[in-house]
């Protein structure tokens, strides 16, 4: 069982940034692959960004070129770096680690991008 806690959300205005962390619990974080996704009032979680064991990395259409994925495995913690954000990037942002056929979700953390 992983525990994932995520942090760093909250208000921010149009055109400004955010950081996101997740630490995870446990001595196999470097074997997972972690994800972070998001969920809009209304709608379905969706997959923000990933970031294998290896290092390589994806992301959605819709924030690429703002967003940046990345883990550091000394710290067992994957961040979500967010700049130029959106009224539309409001969500409650979840981290997921991966392996095999396991799956852990983190409680989520609000994004609120408003003036």
């Amino acid at each position: 069982q992983v525990q994932l806690v995520e942090s760093g959300g909250g208000l921010v205005q149009p055109g400004g940034s955010l950081r996101l962390s997740c630490a995870a619990s446990g001595s196999l974080f470097r074997f997972y692959d972690m994800s972070w996704y998001r969920q809009a009032p209304g709608k379905q979680r969706e997959l923000v960004a990933v970031i294998t064991t290896g290092g390589s990395t994806n992301y959605a259409d819709s924030v690429k070129g703002r967003f940046t994925i990345s883990r550091d495995n000394a710290k067992n913690t994957v961040y979500l770096q967010m700049n130029s954000l959106k009224p539309e990037d409001t969500a409650v942002y979840y981290c997921k680690s991966s392996i095999y056929q396991a799956n852990y979700w983190g409680q989520g953390t609000q994004v609120t991008v408003s003036s």
